[in-house]
């Protein structure tokens, strides 16, 4: 029974000196956990087999040796994820993305469609159980565009209401950098089934010179209850260059979409379309962000090699809605849109994905954080290895 005792008490002995072992190769923990550790005593005793097992001080030390491996543990799993999410996120570049990580961007030429209370301008009060579904085509508009507008209304239980418009204007909205007060203009409104559509084209208005916030203010009649709806546009009358052909290209293990301009007005351009597969499905965003001069250029819309290759979209493929515009900087509006094509604008070969590299992306940046991530995992790994053998 002695011996039995001594060797309990040897092992529980072993245990504590491995906590408490000084590592020689350790370094000063982070501050976030250096604040959770208990002060180091100026020389920390190794605990010896004749200490009695439940001694205060052996259970403390033991306690706050063993809070300090949970914390690190924490620590490591945090980073480890950390380190997973960035490089699964950014294996891609940012100008080739799937098209499912912006929902928004599906179907950029889609209408924007409201459901909005009758209400006057200026009032918070709505009239009861009348709801106004608003149509607008496009928000930005440059040039020789047209901007499309309807109204309709309903109860609350979806069926059609009588509606009247009984007046309808476009005016400038103030704006402290430029002469504002242009006079209104007038907007014609047709019914059809209930719906009230109208076009306005600024470039056939007193607006052709103007570049600016545009408002078509409404003012609705739904069985003698007035109201009142507005549509805002960004109208800016420069079209800084016009498309031209586009061509495809295999290169560095992608594939390119070559998108032709004939450019006016040199400067940043920023260029994207949505790249479908065969059967029409959207499989990729793709975008252009770069400075062109004048004349002839070309803005290279790349579908990344990698994203093929893990995608795996049915050839051929499709590209579809091409927008693009002029970054104008400190300057409202801060763009100047070129005509935008809706639709398929080119479709592609048939390539092999084999074809294509399953490299990740690579740049300075991207090594760069993954090198600082990948350390601070090895630093609490070092961190939590246990002490070499006595």
């Amino acid at each position: 029974m002695r011996a039995a005792g001594w060797l309990a008490g040897a092992a529980l002995a072993g245990v504590i000196a491995w906590w408490a072992w000084p590592r020689a190769e350790a370094r000063p923990a982070p501050a976030e956990v250096a604040r959770v550790m208990p002060p180091a005593p100026s020389a920390t005793p190794r605990p010896s087999a004749s200490r009695p097992a439940g001694s205060p001080f052996t259970d403390a030390a033991l306690s706050a040796r063993l809070a300090q491996r949970e914390q690190l543990l924490q620590r490591l799993e945090r980073a480890k994820l950390t380190l997973a999410t960035y490089r699964e996120q950014t294996r891609y570049p940012h100008e080739s993305r799937p098209l499912a990580e912006h929902p928004d961007q599906v179907r950029p030429f889609a209408p924007i469609r409201e459901r909005l209370p009758l209400r006057f301008s200026g009032t918070k009060a709505a009239v009861a159980g009348v709801n106004i579904l608003t149509t607008q085509d496009r928000v930005f508009m440059s040039g020789e565009e047209v901007v499309k507008v309807s109204v309709s209304a309903q109860d609350d239980a979806g069926q059609s209401l009588p509606l009247l418009v009984t007046r309808a204007v476009a005016f400038d909205l103030p704006d402290p950098r430029q002469a504002a007060g242009r006079p209104q203009l007038a907007l014609n409104f047709t019914a059809s089934d209930g719906v009230y559509s109208a076009q306005f084209q600024p470039s056939q208005t007193a607006f052709a010179d103007f570049a600016g916030t545009l408002r078509l203010q409404v003012t609705l009649s739904q069985d003698g209850r007035q109201g009142v709806v507005n549509f805002d546009v960004v109208y800016q009358p420069l079209v800084p260059a016009d498309w031209a052909a586009i061509t495809e290209r295999v290169a560095e293990g992608s594939l390119d979409f070559l998108v032709g301009l004939n450019v006016r007005q040199p400067g940043r351009y920023v260029v994207n379309a949505r790249v479908d597969d065969a059967q029409g499905q959207p499989f990729a965003l793709v975008s252009f962000n770069e400075e062109l001069g004048a004349g002839a250029q070309t803005a290279r819309l790349r579908l990344f090699g990698k994203l093929l290759r893990d995608g795996a979209p049915a050839m051929p493929l499709q590209l579809r809605d091409l927008q693009g515009f002029l970054l104008l900087e400190d300057r409202f509006p801060d763009r100047a849109m070129l005509l935008r094509r809706e639709g398929v604008v080119h479709r592609s070969a048939s390539y092999a994905l084999k074809g294509f590299s399953d490299a990740e992306w690579a740049s300075e940046e991207r090594d760069r954080y993954l090198a600082e991530l990948g350390k601070d995992v090895a630093q609490l790994e070092a961190q939590l290895k246990p002490p070499p053998a006595p």
